[in-house]
This record gives structure tokens, sequence and C-alpha cells, in this order.
């Protein structure tokens, strides 16, 4: 089968990628125009390339219209994820929609295995682009081993919830549930992707369930601690203080219990600097920042942080940028951000939640020179705008 061509995003103008999400959300120019509180003419020219579209502002009242991230009509000025995304997604899709298909070449369970092996360094090193493009042929490869599956489809899962899909990542763990067929371990598993894609979607109380059903059925201590870990960030989503704050406590008491056990057998990363960590990340759910800035800062200082994988660590460092921001404090939140893109850069560049967030500290005002500068190499600002700032701002 040939494989069709994929169209470089940053091949195709801007006014050219407008006018066909527009198409594909089935508006009208003149719908487009009034939501936008535009003329149909403006919003022809500018689909049409007469008028440019060189102000953030405007992108970013577009992208609202068209209820997508700012990103997603930018694309990068450097090759990365977000130009390949789309395609790539559409390909874990079919994938996922295929999982009854037989694998289309046949690889010992010791390929795959090493295959499987060399896709959880990957996402530990927030490779992406790569994993992306490698995870339609490495759930082809482990589909005739069991655990191996569950393992490809929690992978699947983790980097569709990176790259802002949470259905297919949620679609992806329930296979892995599926694929399970009840071995306790192996469904506790399962079960942490599927609590992690339910709070990507929102939905925060069928996750605490879910991960409370299932953390009575392990002994397995990393697996019943990332439950009641994932059960109490899930119910700091729900604005649930006091369960939020047991479960926590829950979860830290497992991890104090093992502190000496380093291993991680399960891709959990379980442990007291994990625990610290969520606790940060469930105060600021919770609307306690400063609180939730403390224990972060607190958390960064132990040697647990620096044995955390790079994807982890810079993940916790783009949501610590928003609540940098949520304090009034633009300039920390830069240094987040930077610190998170020298961490793993994909966190930042890939991801279209950290791009929105540099986005907004880029519309704080004057910036530091190399948040300016990652601002400019993500399409985010006009080279050589006064101050750096973020065009329109």
């Amino acid at each position: 089968m040939s494989v069709p061509h994929r169209r470089d995003h940053n091949s195709v103008p801007l006014g050219r990628r407008v006018a066909e999400l527009r198409a594909r959300r089935g508006m009208s120019q003149q719908t487009f125009a009034d939501r936008l509180g535009k003329s149909k003419s403006w919003v022809d020219k500018v689909e049409r390339g007469v008028r440019r579209l060189d102000r953030y502002s405007v992108i970013r009242e577009i992208a609202d219209a068209l209820r997508l991230d700012p990103a997603v009509l930018l694309g990068p000025r450097q090759p990365s994820l977000t130009a390949q995304g789309l395609d790539g997604v559409d390909a874990v899709r079919a994938a996922l929609a295929h999982y009854h298909r037989r694998p289309a070449r046949t690889v010992t369970a010791q390929q795959a295995a090493r295959q499987v092996g060399y896709a959880w360094l990957a996402y530990q090193h927030a490779r992406y682009p790569q994993l992306l493009h490698a995870l339609p042929d490495l759930l082809d490869a482990t589909h005739g081993t069991r655990s191996l599956l569950v393992s490809s489809y929690r992978i699947t899962a983790a980097v569709l919830i990176k790259l802002d899909h949470p259905g297919p990542a949620w679609l992806a763990a329930d296979r892995a549930v599926t694929t399970a067929a009840e071995a306790p371990t192996l469904t506790a598993t399962a079960i942490v992707a599927v609590t992690q894609a339910l709070r990507a979607l929102g939905h925060h109380h069928l996750a605490l369930v879910a991960a409370l059903t299932t953390a009575d059925t392990t002994d397995d201590p990393h697996l019943q601690g990332t439950l009641f870990l994932q059960a109490g960030l899930a119910a700091a989503g729900d604005g649930d203080r006091r369960n939020a704050h047991d479960l926590l406590d829950h979860a830290a008491e497992l991890a104090d219990r093992h502190t000496g056990d380093h291993t991680d057998p399960h891709h959990t990363h379980f442990g007291p600097t994990v625990v610290a960590l969520a606790r940060s990340l469930a105060a600021h759910r919770l609307g306690d920042t400063t609180d939730a800035i403390r224990r972060h800062d607190h958390a960064v200082r132990g040697d647990g942080w620096r044995r955390l994988p790079a994807e982890h660590r810079a993940a916790h460092l783009v949501d610590i940028t928003r609540a940098h921001l949520d304090a009034g404090d633009s300039t920390r939140a830069g240094q987040a951000l930077l610190d998170a893109d020298r961490t793993a850069p994909a966190e930042v560049r890939d991801r279209p939640a950290a791009r929105t967030l540099l986005a907004e500290i880029m519309r704080h005002g004057p910036a530091a020179a190399d948040v300016a500068r990652l601002a400019t190499i993500l399409g985010l600002t006009r080279p050589g705008g006064p101050d750096g700032r973020a065009s329109g701002g």
C-alpha cells in the first residue's frame, strides 16, 4: 500500500489553513466573520492571503472562533511534532481502530519486548515525534503478547494525552484494560492509563472511582500508591479538598514505606518525590497557588527530583508555569518554561498546553531575552518586534 504524501504544515499559507479549518467546521465566511466581529470581505482577504495575519492577538481571536489552540494555526518555525502531528495522530487512530487485525509482519517476542523497552525509554526522554510515528508498528508488533500489548496501549495513551488528544488516549487506555483480561497486575497498570485519560477529559469523578476500585485489587505498592495518587489528583480536579488530601496521604505512606526502592517495574516513577509533586499540583487545582509553589520549590531541591525521567520533570515544570502565572509572576513562569525546554524540549515545543502558556507569558509584557527567543522559535512573535513581545499584544 502506498503511503499518502504528508503535506508540510509550514508550506501551507496561514490564510489557507484558516480557510480549511473554517470549512472543516462547516462555517461559511459570513458566519465566521460574524463570530469575529469582522466583515466577510476581511475574512475573504485573509483566506486569499491579501491581508496578512501578523498580529498574535488576531490569530488568537481566530483560533478561539475556530475552537482550537493557536498553535494549530501558527505551526512551528522549525521542524517539530506540531508540523507532523495531525498525520501522526491519524495513523495512531487508524491503528487503534484496527486492533483485531493480525500483525502485518511477524517479530519474535524478544524483538517485540526490545521495541517496547525502546518506546518506554523514548517516552521518558520526551521523544514524542519519533514515538508518534512508531506507535502503529509497535501495536502491530506486540499484538501477540498480552503484557507487551498492554504496555504499547499505555504508551500510546500517554503520548496522546501529551499532544492534547484525550479522546483517542482514553480509547487506547480502554484497549489496555480489555487486553489485560482481568490479570490483576496488568489490569492495574492499564487503569493507571485510564485514570490519566479520564482526568485529561475532565471526568475527574470517574477517574477517582476507577482508581480506588482498582487500588483494592492489587498488593503491588508501586501500583497501589500510583492509583491513590491518581485518585487524589482526580479529587483535586473535582474540587474535593478533603478526599484529595486523604488520598495523597495514603500515597505518601506507601511511598515512604518503600523509600529505598528505586526500581520502576511498571514505569510509574512512584516514590516520595512524585507524591510531593502531586501535592503541589493538587494544591494548585484546589486554588492554593502559593502553597503549590512552595511545595514545588521544596520538592525540586531533593535528590529524588534529579532521579526522575526528563519527561516527568519537564511536565511538572510546565504545570508550575501555570501556577506562577496565576500568582502574577510572569518572570518565574518564563524561567520555569525555559527550564522545561532545557530538560525535555518536546514538552514545550510539541505540546499545545505549553505553547499557550508561552504566548500568555509574552502577553504580560517585555520578557527575558531567552523567553522571547523561544517564543520566536515557536512562531509566537514577529522577529524584531518591540521588546520581543508577542505580536499584537
